[in-house]
Formats: structure tokens, sequence, C-alpha cells
């Protein structure tokens, strides 16, 4: 495996993946082109009209670039998607790179998009379908690939960490111990950081939300919806910045919980 991100000066992030395929660039070409080859693979009902390019669900988008055998891409929202052919011998070296907003959301599409890359691999071959593997795991193995930090130290002189979790707000909420939040009281202990004194609950919404006060500041968990299926998890400490290296590790630590 390949795989790369970039971060452009507008806040945009692109993931790069490359695959040989032992298959010449023509027959690869028809698999990423046709919406009948594509729909063994690709993560959506695609029908093209044109220039236009549907996808069963949401907006449409555009085709940018359609030089056969060698480049196809086509806008996906406000995402864009590039698949590029280089001759390898008697196969294909496959370049796909997706543009996007999400920079939080890379371990997911790439673990996505993996999988959809190992299908295209075996409708190529004549294989069948291969069964589902173990998403969550895939997606944390792309965070450490892909080297995602989840926490990081504010403008202001804060924290903010963000992180996409491979399981829903309530699953990460009960294992938390959030059912068992006050306010008033404590905070449960897995929403804190030894860093971290904590004071009393100010807020608290199942599932969605915990904050409580701290001698620098408020610390505030929120849970929304994310990429894949699991939530996207923002814990933010405002006037500590020391503390980034704490509420990173408790942050991963979380994250592997999840995986048990």
């Amino acid at each position: 495996m390949n795989e790369t991100l970039t971060l452009h000066p507008d806040g945009r992030t692109t993931l790069r993946l490359q695959r040989r395929l032992p298959h010449p660039p023509e027959k690869v070409w028809s698999a990423v082109t046709r919406p009948e080859h594509m729909s063994a693979w690709f993560p959506a009902e695609v029908t093209i009209d044109g220039d236009r390019i549907g996808y069963g669900f949401g907006p449409d988008g555009r085709i940018t670039d359609n030089d056969p055998p060698r480049l196809f891409a086509h806008t996906w929202g406000d995402d864009h998607l590039r698949w590029e052919l280089t001759p390898d011998g008697d196969g294909t070296l496959l370049t796909f790179t997706h543009t996007f907003t999400d920079h939080h959301g890379s371990a997911s599409f790439a673990a996505g998009w993996h999988t959809c890359l190992t299908e295209l691999h075996a409708h190529l071959d004549g294989r069948p379908p291969l069964p589902p593997g173990d998403t969550a795991r895939l997606h944390e193995d792309f965070v450490a690939i892909l080297g995602l930090q989840p926490a990081a130290v504010t403008d202001d002189g804060g924290v903010r960490a963000e992180r996409q979790l491979t399981r829903p707000a309530d699953d990460v909420w009960r294992l938390l111990d959030g059912p068992a939040a006050t306010v008033g009281a404590p905070p449960p202990a897995p929403f804190t950081v030894p860093a971290v004194p904590a004071g009393p609950v100010t807020r608290a919404e199942a599932g969605k939300l915990l904050e409580y006060e701290t001698a620098s500041g408020p610390v505030r968990w929120e849970f929304g919806e994310g990429t894949g299926h699991g939530a996207r998890l923002v814990i933010t400490h405002a006037g500590d910045a020391s503390t980034v290296d704490a509420w990173r590790v408790r942050v991963e630590d979380l994250a592997a919980s999840l995986l048990a």
C-alpha cells in the first residue's frame, strides 16, 4: 500500500493512493469509467450523461478530465476524485486522489477507498466480491499510516482535539460512563485527564455533550455526526496549551478501547 496526505493552504486535504493492477490500462480504464463495471466496486450507483455524473443520492458531479486511457476525474459534491493510469510492464499503475475539506475524516476515506480498490482488483481478475473485513481496525491502521494527530494548540492558547471514532455516539457515551454524569458533581473519570483537575459538570446531554469547569477554563466533549459508521468527537479545553499531549493520549486511548 502507498498512501499519503497533503494539506493545502486553503485548508483542503488530498488523499493519494497507488495500486499496481496486473491488467492493461485499457481494461482498467473501462472498469473505472463505465457504470456497469463501477457498480462492482464503486461506493455509489453511478450514471453518466455527457459531462454530468450522478451518484444516486446528493448532488450530481461534473467530469473535469476525460483522457482515455490515461486520466479520468470528476467532482462529487465539493470533493474531487482523480484516476490516473500509467502503463507498468504488462499491468497498470493506478494513482487515485481524493480532495476534500474534512481533514479529520481522512482515515475513514482511506479505509473506504482501500476497500473499493481491493474490490476493483477482484473485479478485474474476475473473482467474486470479498467478504467484509474489520473496518474499524482498518480505520485505525490508516490513522497511524497517515500520521493523523487528534490534538493541537489553538490560536487563543487552548487545546482542540478532533477524532473520528469507529463506534456510534451512544456506545461511546456508555463506555465513558456518561450516564453517571450529573450537573454540579465531578465528571465521570473517563472524561478527564490526570493533568487537568476537574471541577463540576455544567452541562450534560446524553450521547451529545459533556462540559465541566477547570482552573484554566471549561473542558467540553461533543459528539457529532462523522464519516463512516462512528461519531466525530471534538474536545476543547480553554486556556491551557500545556495539556495538549495529555488530551492527545486520552483520545488515542479511547479510540483504541473501541476496538476491544
